[in-house]
């Protein structure tokens, strides 16, 4: 029996849209299902009081990759959008990623030079606290890379609310780096391109998406799994790596977000895309204003209403939209033993961040499927 499609592409997030998009220009019949009632994955907007909502958290768009941004700009043109985040520790404001702006707010410093003797001083105690061994946690490891000033008010309540953890029971080698910046610069990225899809995400989904056949709503493992070798030749899978496999070995864990989306009566609520909160007294990790991404100058304020997210970081049960996987020893060894069981699936390609529980930002994986040979 000849199957009807070359592919079947499950969900339709970045890197099953890319895959299909590929495919497709080769010439391949591809077949795309998504489970939810919408494409997109987690970057789909919902447009709200005229704005792009990002309906599964912030996603900005930031590559050194020329290619990947020539590609993407190919489908969607993307707008100037840089990403400076603030930071709110109990009313105060810092700004994000730790730079000469943020040094000058937490210590009055106005120099490089009294910036990085300020640090110096801040992690003596630490490092004379480990006495030449390694850190064994995350606190151990950020107070040695920035002392205990930016820790406290910056790094250790955000983490514990967004690893639901304490920061002594994670490992150090989340936090093996924290830029810190001597100049005095908010970009959060140091990639040359960086913005968001004007139109919003949609835009480039739909364009990825165009000319091929899509179905929402439809749950593979109820109408594909046992079945679909009927209707393709080959299946590209996104899904989660233990789900594929029937959680033969266990199951993974991940942190999920759930969000509080307001629509508020102001043009403009707190005058940025995104707020941290670093503090226990808040029990969600920031807050977005979604007309920002898009919208700046006297735009703000042509749209008279605005539309706030606030995140809350949860563990993950069942029924929920599984985000970041835990990389912690047990979680990283047992979805390592469900990648050697992929090498065993034939004309099956597990691609993203669930098939393959690792995080990706979104340029590497639209990359991942650029420099894939599609056959």
């Amino acid at each position: 029996m000849n199957a009807k499609y070359d592919y079947l592409i499950v969900g339709s997030g970045l890197f099953g849209a890319t895959f299909a998009y590929h495919a497709h220009k080769a010439g391949k019949k591809c077949l795309v299902i998504d489970k939810r009632p919408q494409l997109g994955g987690n970057v789909y907007c919902e447009n709200i009081e005229g704005i792009n909502v990002h309906k599964y958290g912030a996603h900005i768009f930031h590559t050194n990759n020329k290619q990947v941004w020539d590609f993407v700009n190919s489908i969607v043109e993307f707008n100037r959008y840089t990403n400076s985040p603030i930071a709110n520790y109990k009313g105060k404001l810092y700004n994000l990623p730790f730079n000469m702006n943020t040094f000058y707010q937490m210590w009055g410093v106005t120099t490089p030079a009294d910036a990085l003797k300020k640090i110096e001083e801040q992690k003596v105690e630490a490092l004379a606290t480990l006495n030449g061994r390694e850190p064994a946690n995350l606190e151990e490891q950020a107070l040695t890379l920035v002392g205990k000033d930016i820790f406290e008010k910056l790094i250790k309540e955000y983490t514990e609310k967004q690893w639901g953890r304490s920061c002594k029971d994670l490992p150090a080698f989340i936090i093996k780096r924290l830029p810190v910046r001597l100049i005095f610069d908010n970009n959060y990225f140091n990639d040359r391109y960086q913005g968001i899809p004007i139109g919003g995400y949609n835009k480039l989904i739909d364009g990825l998406l165009d000319g091929i056949e899509a179905h929402t709503g439809v749950d593979f493992f109820v109408e594909y799994k046992n079945k679909w070798r009927n209707v393709a030749n080959k299946l590209v899978y996104t899904g989660a790596i233990d789900e594929y496999f029937n959680y033969k070995l266990g199951r993974l864990d991940w942190r999920t977000v759930n969000f509080k989306t307001r629509i508020e009566n102001t043009p403009n609520y707190q005058g940025n895309a995104v707020v941290n909160y670093t503090s226990h007294d808040q029990p969600y990790t920031r807050i977005i204003e979604h007309k920002h991404f898009e919208m700046f100058g006297q735009t703000v304020y042509d749209y008279p209403k605005t539309v706030i997210s606030e995140e809350y970081s949860t563990e993950y049960t069942n029924g929920m939209e599984p985000y970041y996987p835990v990389n912690d020893e047990r979680n990283n060894t047992l979805a390592e033993e469900y990648r050697k069981l992929t090498t065993t699936e034939t004309d099956v390609i597990f691609g993203g961040r669930l098939a393959q529980y690792k995080y990706y930002d979104m340029a590497p994986v639209i990359e991942q499927v650029l420099n894939m040979k599609i056959i």
